[in-house]
């Protein structure tokens, strides 16, 4: 079992920049592709971006490409999503995610496949 704990969310202007947070509870966490996904309020989870265990490779959403940035800390068993230039529909829930993957190379981008979930962070961007 992986505990997921998120951090850094909060109310921010238009433009602004936040840095989100995301702590495992595992002693492999390199094995562990890790995702940040996003839900707003009548719509469905969508996923923001991913990184693969060895940090080699990364994937986006459209919507984000050039704003955030996806990193880990393997030492520190920590994920992070850099958020640069904000806007207000990028207002929602934000939620990491962790799955196993034996290719340490490898992205995930479907919500279905990742195991294990954090409780959520609220992001808010005003207008």
């Amino acid at each position: 079992q992986v505990q997921l704990v998120e951090s850094g969310g909060g109310l921010v202007q238009d433009g602004a920049s936040l840095r989100l947070s995301c702590a495992a509870s595992t002693l492999t966490f390199r094995q562990y592709v890790m995702g940040w996904f996003r839900q707003a309020p009548g719509k469905e989870r969508e996923v923001v971006a991913a990184v693969s265990g060895s940090d080699i490779s990364t994937t986006y959403a459209d919507s984000v490409k050039g704003r955030f940035t996806i990193s880990r800390d393997n030492a520190k068993n920590t994920a992070y999503l850099q958020m640069n230039s904000l806007k207000p529909e990028d207002t929602a829930v934000y939620y990491c995610a962790a799955s196993w993957l034996r290719d340490s190379r490898g992205v995930i981008r479907e919500a279905s496949r990742y195991t294990y979930w954090g409780q959520g962070t609220q992001v808010t961007v005003s207008s």
